[in-house]
């Protein structure tokens, strides 16, 4: 046994497969036997006169449904030729069509305002149309179709699938919304709400995604879709300059602003995973009571890698301020640093750097 495999799936295993032949080959010995028993007791009967009568009945019994099916089964063989070829209809119809818009995913096709992106999702939605409209259109052709049972059945399993799947229908709907208005796509380091990841998968109902510290979280399309999302992969392809990130820190009026510029500059330039060109700038964003606000701002292409960036950046400007002799630290702390020791590791401090003293000023 080779099991049995359809397009890279297995659908039987070498042993699910022998498992399923030998309880077959039960069931057709064990029925084979019966008839054969059923069969010899007409005979049987036949030879006594007593029991004669019971003949024609046993035969009946087996005989009248034997001829219903296959008449039955004769009287089906035009609709079943007539099913047999619409969906052989449909199933090459689908395949034309797909061949074309693989075409257009591959970009062999293109269709101004249609994106390569769309050519599947766009396909998938026309092949669930054309196979609903192919069960309408073979449904009258079905053997009991007509009868009220059949009808019956029908309409409980509709009412079940509309109660039971509204959720599930929302967040189909959301997800092709999703797919159409393209804010993102497999691959992308994107902020959805509190979360922040790598997009690892897109399905019909679900968007997955995988956060720097490998936690893969599940989103519900609607969610999705309702919600605020943020985008840091869009603006880092090669035409682009990159992804703008940025960190504030705050010095007191004291220490002469060009000063910070440079050491900011010079930090980022240090950091790895980060665009050179454009050059890194500064913004002082805010002149507060005690100090300002200096940012600096790096390109880079790198989005996922947003975490060790930041920290690499911090770590460097924590060295440039050290080297430049620059603080960082609340101008609150300056006001009594009076007499105390700096803060500034002692490897960046002159070797003849003494504490200052306390000063004590008497009023006459």
């Amino acid at each position: 046994f080779k099991g049995f495999i359809y397009n890279n799936i297995t659908i039987l295993s070498p042993q699910k497969q022998q498992f399923i032949l030998m309880k077959l080959f039960s069931f057709v010995k064990g029925l084979t036997l019966i008839l054969i028993v059923y069969l010899s007791l007409p005979l049987l009967f036949s030879i006594f006169p007593a029991t004669e009568a019971y003949t024609t009945t046993l035969l009946h019994w087996i005989l009248s449904p034997a001829k219903l099916a296959v008449m039955g089964f004769v009287r089906f063989l035009p609709s079943f030729v007539t099913i047999i070829v619409i969906i052989v209809i449909f199933k090459y119809t689908i395949k034309v069509i797909r061949f074309f818009f693989d075409e257009i995913k591959k970009e062999n096709i293109k269709i101004e305002g249609f994106y390569s992106d769309w050519a599947m999702p766009t396909f998938n939605i026309i092949r669930f149309l054309l196979l609903a409209f192919m069960v309408v259109v073979i449904f009258p052709y079905l053997p009991g179709s007509d009868s009220s049972i059949f009808k019956g059945v029908s309409v409980f399993v509709g009412i079940l699938f509309s109660l039971g799947s509204s959720n599930a229908i929302a967040n189909m709907v959301a997800g092709l919304v999703i797919t159409y208005m393209r804010p993102f796509k497999i691959g992308d380091f994107i902020k959805i709400g509190d979360v922040s990841g790598e997009v690892i998968e897109k399905t019909a109902l679900v968007t997955r995604i995988r956060t720097p510290k490998f936690e893969d979280i599940t989103i519900p399309n609607s969610t999705v879709l309702s919600s605020t999302s943020t985008n840091y992969s869009s603006n880092t392809k090669v035409i682009n300059n990159g992804l703008l990130i940025h960190t504030t820190v705050t010095i007191g009026y004291d220490v002469p602003w060009k000063d910070i510029h440079k050491a900011l500059i010079e930090a980022a330039l240090k950091t790895d995973m980060v665009e050179k060109t454009p050059s890194p700038f500064v913004l002082q964003t805010s002149l507060d009571d005690f100090y300002v606000s200096y940012q600096i701002n790096v390109y880079t292409k790198e989005p996922t890698k947003q975490p060790l960036i930041y920290s690499s950046l911090h770590q460097n400007i924590q060295d440039s301020f050290n080297a430049a002799g620059i603080e960082i630290m609340s101008p609150h702390y300056n006001a009594l640093r009076d007499g105390n020791t700096t803060t500034i590791p002692p490897n960046y401090l002159k070797d003849d750097y003494e504490a200052p003293s306390f000063t004590i000023k008497n009023k006459e």
